[in-house]
């Protein structure tokens, strides 16, 4: 049989995967996807993980339950060599293997992009993956039950202070949901006040959401200040060593948690492949989603989402390319398994060509923003838009179910304030039979080795 191989395992690789499922015949060709994960993040649930308003495991769709004929393969693919028609995969434990195919699809996503900024590496926490979600809303969590038992003063300051850098549609959304939870856990807390909390959401640009207009994106600032955050734009984040943060607008101030969301990078495909990237590293890809160009075609090579620079048929901008969003990467893996099957068959491929439904973010519980070309609708209205285009959008009936009932019995009997932060160090009980002094030495010993 031909050998199909999908490397990564997320929006565009998913519904390439779960496509193919469905229009493959018997023997006519094996699929395989190599992911580290062993599930489909659905991203823009992860600021409503964060809040608490949906569970963690409901923004993940499991490969195994969904790809049921298709193999999966654990591991992280490292490289990419077209020439001999292999994928290098390096399982978590084990030596690094080869893996042949016929027919290639490349959707490995984006990872978090960081710069050497002093303290980052030791400070922050991104926001792309489900663990990062439930660690950071526990985290918060958890320094608010810290700072009740503390008197006023600079280290209660500190863990009610909350950082976001980025102000891009995650960073944006993470720090609405997470400022709607921190306001809304003040009234289990009698200790705290509202001023004792400071949320900074700092941005290098002079804007805010680029994917909407300028005046939309004020008007989030607005909002954001108006609830008492503190917006920085045209601000960079210079240094946050012990969790002291400066900008370099030169304000400085102790944060207790920093988030990371400013860009991503995609170190597969820029440095670790033969096949054709363009200047920003991503791979350059035809109107039909194959890898090439017209003149200089890469013949059984396909690529999408976040990696790919996909020409934007729909934009009227010369040289324009779709942007790297949850609701192209969708369609464009729907549109490449059929590519891909039509192929395989000698039938007639097709170009991708999508236009925007619009932007829709959540800025809080009941807050939110909508805007298609130049109609905006804000507030409660935007945020019931965002919900109810997202439920349509994960996949699988059982998901869709599973999260709307969360949201029915959050309704009914408001958030679940419970902080498992200790699941992250799992061992500190038994390791210290329950003495908070040696919690620091089990910690130690739970961290993975080299």
């Amino acid at each position: 049989m031909r050998e199909i191989v999908i490397v990564g395992g997320g929006y565009a690789g998913f519904y390439t995967a779960w496509g193919l499922e469905k229009r493959l015949r018997g023997k006519e060709a094996r699929v395989t996807v190599i992911d580290p994960r062993p599930y489909m993040t659905y991203q823009p649930f992860l600021p409503e993980v964060t809040a608490g308003s949906i569970e963690a495991r409901h923004a993940a769709v499991s490969l195994r339950r969904h790809l049921r004929r298709t193999r999966l393969i654990a591991g992280k693919a490292t490289a990419i060599r077209n020439a001999d028609r292999t994928v290098t995969v390096r399982p978590a434990n084990g030596a690094d293997y080869q893996v042949r195919y016929d027919v290639l699809v490349v959707t490995a996503g984006a990872v978090t992009r960081t710069f050497p900024i002093p303290g980052l590496a030791q400070q922050a926490i991104g926001l792309k993956h489900v663990e990062e979600a439930v660690a950071i809303r526990d985290r918060l969590m958890t320094s608010f039950d810290q700072a009740s038992s503390l008197p006023p003063g600079a280290e209660r300051r500190k863990l009610l202070t909350v950082t976001f850098v980025g102000g891009g549609f995650s960073g944006v959304e993470g720090f609405g949901e997470l400022l709607s939870l921190a306001t809304a856990m003040l009234k289990h807390y009698p200790e705290l006040s509202f001023d004792e909390l400071s949320f900074h959401l700092v941005e290098a640009r002079d804007r805010i959401l680029p994917e909407v207009g300028a005046k939309s994106g004020a008007w989030v600032v607005r909002s954001l200040e108006r609830r008492g955050a503190h917006v920085h734009l045209n601000t960079q984040l210079v240094s946050v060593v012990d969790g002291h943060v400066v900008l370099s607008s030169g304000e400085e101030f102790d944060s207790g948690l920093i988030v990371w969301t400013a860009g991503n990078a995609n170190p597969v495909v820029h440095n670790l492949t033969d096949l054709p990237v363009d200047e920003r590293g991503l791979l350059v890809v035809r109107p039909d989603l194959s890898v090439g160009t017209d003149s200089a075609p890469v013949p059984g090579v396909w690529a999408a989402g976040d990696d790919a620079a996909v020409p934007d048929l729909a934009s009227t901008v010369p040289g324009a390319h779709t942007v790297p969003n949850a609701q192209h990467a969708v369609r464009q893996g729907k549109r490449l398994a059929k590519n891909i099957a039509a192929g395989l068959r000698g039938g007639t491929v097709r170009n991708y060509r999508h236009s925007s439904l619009g932007v829709v973010a959540t800025l809080g519980l009941g807050r939110g923003i909508f805007q298609y070309k130049g109609i905006v609708i804000k507030g409660f209205a935007a945020w019931l838009m965002h919900r109810g285009y997202h439920v349509l959008a994960v996949p699988t009936w059982e998901r869709k179910v599973r999260v709307l009932t969360v949201w029915l019995t959050a309704a009914l009997f408001g958030r679940d304030l419970v902080s498992l932060a200790s699941v992250q160090h799992p061992r500190d009980a038994f390791v210290t039979g329950g003495d908070p002094q040696r919690s620091g030495e089990c910690q130690l010993d739970d961290r993975p080795a080299a």
